[in-house]
């Protein structure tokens, strides 16, 4: 198996505990909490197919899904949030760039791309959770500010690991 495959599979494992057992717990003040797992998603290589990419979003929405109990709301987020990684790379990214940047971590694409890209991709897979989890405007208030107050929380965890985790590299 190469390298890459190992890492992924490693941090697929990592992240899906760190939410089921510790992250799953933390609520602040019940409008906030944090969805780490979609790191997984985030930091999967440039040229990982697309076909590959749905398929991992859709495996580990199914799995988050299976531990909160609800039946495909963060796998239908997930692929959605795979959608928009899409599409954004595409936008942001050039394509004779990937040899030279194999995946989008803070140490490679630097700290002003990488905080647009994850702040971006939380906000529309959290709009698009909060919203099919709750499903009515009635609630509309509590839902924007538990939509706002996660990103937030999950974008500041993400970039925390990103400081933590990875090690300082040139960008060419």
């Amino acid at each position: 198996m190469s390298r890459v495959l190992i890492i992924n599979f490693i941090r697929f494992i990592i992240l899906v505990f760190l939410q089921v057992f510790l992250l799953k717990n933390i609520s602040l003040y019940n409008v906030s909490t944090p969805f780490l797992y979609i790191l997984f998603i985030l930091l999967l290589p440039f040229e990982t197919p697309n076909l590959l990419l749905f398929a991992l979003a859709f495996i580990l929405g199914l799995t988050i899904d299976a531990f909160y109990d609800t039946p495909g709301l963060h796998a239908a987020a997930c692929v959605l949030l795979a959608f928009v990684r899409v599409l954004f790379i595409s936008i942001t990214v050039q394509k004779e760039g990937f040899d030279n940047e194999p995946e989008p971590t803070l140490s490679i694409m630097g700290f002003r791309w990488f905080f647009t890209y994850a702040f971006t991709l939380t906000l529309f897979h959290h709009f698009f959770l909060f919203n099919l989890e709750v499903f009515r405007f009635s609630e509309i208030q509590y839902t924007l500010s538990r939509f706002l107050f996660s990103s937030i929380f999950t974008v500041f965890l993400i970039i925390l690991s990103g400081l933590l985790f990875f090690r300082k590299k040139e960008r060419k």
